[in-house]
């Protein structure tokens, strides 16, 4: 019975976070619209390039009129609701040392700091970025500074990883761990830049919001099971402000998430996955991949259609990323959300069955 009580309130420190979190974002939305539409937030003229450099003549036909009709920084409203519910929360238990107060702070230096630092450094890089493409004939920071960014970031969690979390191995289900000293920081780097990459996913209404709520539903289950309560708390504060962003971000969206929210949750996804592994004594990189299955087929069909172009003078998609591919077959918007969608709950599924399995 004890056990069961203890068990009940974990329970209560994930789900607390998670609905606060997304009342917070329903309540900030309306008030960031009204800013972001009143000086019009929004790419001044339409039109991208491919990672090649040509002008994706694709994509322009399809997208041409939906980059300059809504506002973008839609991304504010997860992490800002993340951040205001996990400094509440804080706040709260400060001035209220109540016990069942106190157990709801999962602001703590061994599971959020590290994660929570890199959905803030990320957001505010991504911000940068979106306030540049919004200028009258803005494009945004060059991709080789935002990468330079994203891989200076990353080297400075792999090596706190490293040298002062002790992190050397990285596990393997149903098998041995897998001993690789620092390396394990060119891996974090490698992992972080793949993932950064996958943050094109932001491409369709509704698309990118349910995508990244599957695989952040599915490490905080994944953490909550290794007893890493905060860490979960923090992982389902995410999904909250997710599931706030959705709300107004089903077609036709309000805004569009863009890189002050894909840059921030790549990167946070990055180290929640191995906040998870070594640490928690789980397999949260192996099943990263897994969990992360549609990132993966989003990457991986950009640089098959670069390299199939360059070496081989010809595209195997009408379109890169998949889903705009989709979109060229003649499939609307909302089937190509709706199935990925369906796809993402299933590799959430999946990826959380083999990590439970291995613990």
């Amino acid at each position: 019975m004890l056990s069961m009580v203890t068990d009940l309130s974990d329970i209560v420190r994930v789900l607390v976070p998670a609905f606060t979190s997304f009342v917070v974002g329903m309540v900030l939305t309306p008030v960031l619209t009204h800013y972001l539409y009143k000086y019009q937030a929004w790419k001044k003229s339409p039109g991208k390039t491919a990672l090649d450099g040509a002008p994706a003549h694709g994509f322009n036909q399809l997208h041409n009129t939906h980059e300059v009709r809504a506002p973008r920084m839609g991304g504010i409203v997860v992490w800002g609701s993340v951040l205001i519910t996990i400094v509440g929360i804080a706040l709260v238990a400060r001035f209220i040392p109540d016990a069942s107060v106190l157990k709801l702070d999962f602001l703590s230096r061994n599971q959020t700091w590290i994660p929570l630092a890199t959905l803030i450094v990320g957001a505010i890089v991504g911000l940068i970025d979106d306030l540049y493409v919004i200028r009258p004939g803005g494009k945004g920071l060059r991709l080789s500074y935002r990468l330079f960014i994203v891989i200076i970031l990353a080297s400075f969690v792999g090596m706190w990883f490293w040298a002062k979390l002790e992190v050397t191995a990285v596990n393997i289900p149903f098998g041995t761990p897998l001993e690789i000293g620092w390396l394990i920081v060119p891996l974090f780097v490698l992992v972080s830049l793949a993932l950064y990459a996958s943050g094109v996913i932001d491409g369709i209404d509704g698309l990118s919001g349910g995508v990244f709520g599957s695989i952040f539903a599915s490490y905080a289950i994944i953490a909550f099971a290794q007893n890493q309560i905060d860490l979960a708390a923090f992982s389902a504060a995410i999904v909250g402000g997710l599931l706030a962003f959705l709300w107004f971000n089903i077609p036709p969206a309000r805004f569009y998430m863009t890189d002050t929210g894909t840059m921030a949750l790549t990167l946070t996804i990055a180290t929640i996955a191995f906040m998870t592994d070594d640490l928690g004594e789980g397999v949260g990189i192996a099943v990263l991949p897994v969990i992360g299955g549609l990132l993966v087929a989003t990457v991986a069909s950009d640089v098959a259609q670069v390299v199939s172009k360059k070496f081989f003078g010809k595209k195997i998609l009408r379109i890169a990323p998949l889903h705009h591919h989709f979109e060229a077959l003649g499939w609307p918007g909302y089937k190509v959300v709706m199935r990925y969608w369906v796809l993402s709950i299933v590799f959430a599924f999946l990826g959380v069955i083999i990590a439970l399995a291995s613990v």
